[in-house]
């Protein structure tokens, strides 16, 4: 799924105004759009960690469809009245020749909230029952129709790269979630067809332990259009809003693996003695990405990337090959992350999660308002700045909050070797 974002800048950046179309989708459109959907993205792990029996499976497919509507229903309002205007010209700021695209991505990417939603909730009950490669099978599908598209898009020539890049994902996703949905049928069937007995997480009980997953994606994700919103209001606005997706793009490829290790730590914390081996897999994780952040950007294969792969105009590769060192700390950090947040949500102590996204959003926050009131550097610079010292505080806020949980876990014995 990582490897989408990358293609997708490499394709706008060959079409024509790559510029210009590059800030409306790393400007508006994604961070936006993501916005948007960050309510159900944590479906995955509720879904990993409820889906028990039938009484829960089902209770969870209705929350999930619920919030698919309502979210899809803002995305809709957002994107073809007058709202747009007040949100992005207004109050974001974005430069007026970035707006008219910005919101043809956005009626484009209308179904992007409700295929997620779907997917994800499907994906967590593959996961818990051993099922994973599926999900892999179901990304692949994904990568081939976005990448159909893409390259159609590249041989016509004759479309804006914003129509291409919105076209491109949201077909991916609507493949993939139809794909996800066939797959679990079987699934559903064989692991979930009886009820145990046990009350599914319902109405309070329910917003009290998902509202603080959520909000580890909602609060990261309000700051993306806080900082296009910031990077606008600071030197070099369009060209650090044309850059930002291309980093944030190699930054996502870079940090995949440990967004997706929360998911393993919470479908497996629950077998015996499972502490030893998943905690060493987090550390060797951490210095398999340290080695490739290193090797990547001190060496030529930063500015190979960039100029040659991108295919960027010289000052946007020279760019980028500099801002790309203030943003390594985001994907070194992520395998730590995503073990401590595996444990507070398989403890069921999602506040301490809330908590570190709320520091989070402060330290980064704090960031932008200096780099806008005191213009410190490009946009781009402080923008990315911003979001690494947030996840430090994030990630150190998350250990201190999982120590003692961690502490209590079985651990040590070679039963643990086998998961």
């Amino acid at each position: 799924m990582a490897a989408e974002q990358p293609l997708l800048a490499i394709i706008v950046a060959r079409l024509a105004n790559p510029e210009l179309h590059l800030a409306a989708w790393g400007g508006v459109v994604f961070p936006l759009a993501l916005l948007i959907e960050a309510p159900v993205i944590m479906m995955l792990a509720a879904s990993t960690a409820l889906s028990r029996d039938r009484a829960s499976y089902r209770a969870l497919r209705r929350t999930t469809h619920l919030l698919g509507l309502v979210l899809t229903i803002l995305h809709a309002l957002l994107a073809f009245t007058p709202l747009y205007d007040i949100v992005v010209a207004g109050w974001m700021g974005i430069p007026e020749e970035v707006l008219a695209p910005g919101q043809l991505g956005l009626m484009i990417m209308t179904l992007w909230t409700w295929a997620i939603a779907s997917r994800r909730f499907n994906q967590g009950v593959l996961i818990r029952f051993g099922y994973s490669r599926a999900v892999g099978v179901g990304t692949v599908i994904r990568l081939i129709a976005s990448t159909f598209i893409f390259v159609s898009g590249l041989l016509d020539g004759s479309f804006q790269g914003i129509v291409v890049a919105s076209t491109a994902v949201v077909v991916g996703v609507l493949v993939e979630a139809v794909y996800v949905a066939r797959r679990v049928r079987p699934v559903v069937d064989k692991h979930l067809a009886h009820d145990s007995g046990e009350p599914p997480l319902r109405g309070l009980n329910f917003v009290r332990f998902y509202v603080p997953l959520s909000m580890t994606v909602v609060i990261p994700l309000l700051a993306r259009p806080l900082g296009s919103s910031a990077i606008a209001r600071m030197p070099l606005a369009i060209a650090s809003l044309a850059v930002w997706p291309v980093i944030e793009g190699l930054v996502f490829v870079l940090q995949a693996m440990g967004i997706a290790y929360n998911e393993v730590v919470i479908a497996h914390l629950e077998r015996p003695n499972a502490r030893t081996v998943l905690r060493r897999v987090a550390w060797c994780m951490l210095a398999g990405i340290v080695c490739t952040c290193i090797l990547f950007a001190a060496t030529p294969l930063a500015q190979w990337w960039f100029f040659a792969v991108n295919d960027l105009p010289e000052n946007l590769a020279v760019m980028a090959s500099t801002a790309v060192w203030f943003a390594l700390p985001v994907p070194v950090l992520r395998p730590l992350q995503s073990w401590y947040q595996g444990v507070l949500v398989h403890v069921r102590k999602t506040r301490g999660i809330i908590e570190s996204v709320a520091l989070f959003f402060v330290i980064a926050v704090t960031v932008l308002w200096a780099g806008v009131n005191y213009q410190l550097a490009s946009g781009l610079v402080v923008t990315i700045s911003a979001f690494a010292l947030g996840y430090l505080g994030q990630t150190m806020w998350l250990w201190l909050r999982a120590r003692p949980h961690i502490a209590g876990l079985p651990h040590g014995s070679e039963q643990a070797r086998t998961i």
